[in-house]
């Protein structure tokens, strides 16, 4: 696959809400459900730095909550219908939703942390950064993970 210029950060984050890689917009973002691929099986670009942990849980449920207690509320204040037909539509469009949004959702943040070097990315932002179009080193030599990390830590 031919260099290709570095992802913004809006371009990024969108491959991840759609499930490709971040870098080449290509390959699977994820092996299974929620588990992120190794590596992306078209530009090798390694995806096994992620750090998404909680954090797409957290946005899926304040996302669907701000949709549906509205509803919710709406619809109570309107119609008064019984607890138990509530209950019967409302969990499972809540289900529905949540389970339909925490894939895209953890799709981005890892696009978002791959865009912006954070966590094990730094290596590979730098990288992107350091070269060409061509692929070239722009200062003559390939960046190492281990320059990397001495310049974020003398970032900070």
């Amino acid at each position: 696959m031919p260099k290709q210029a570095p992802a913004s950060l809006a371009k990024a984050v969108w491959r991840g809400f759609r499930g490709r890689c971040p870098h080449c917009g290509e390959g699977r973002l994820f092996h299974r459900f929620l588990k992120v691929a190794h590596a992306c099986e078209v530009c090798g670009e390694e995806l096994f730095h992620q750090r998404a942990d909680d954090f797409p849980a957290y946005l899926v449920i304040v996302m669907v909550g701000h949709a549906v207690v509205p509803a919710i509320l709406a619809l109570e204040a309107a119609y008064a219908p019984p607890v138990a037909l509530q209950l019967a539509v409302w969990l499972p469009v809540t289900l529905v939703a949540s389970l339909a949004l925490l894939q895209p959702t953890k799709g981005a943040i890892v696009g978002l942390q791959w865009q912006a070097g954070m966590h094990g990315f730094a290596a590979a932002k730098q990288n992107r950064e350091s070269c060409d179009l061509r692929g070239a080193p722009i200062s003559g030599r390939p960046v190492r993970s281990k320059d990397a990390v001495q310049a974020v830590a003398k970032a900070f």
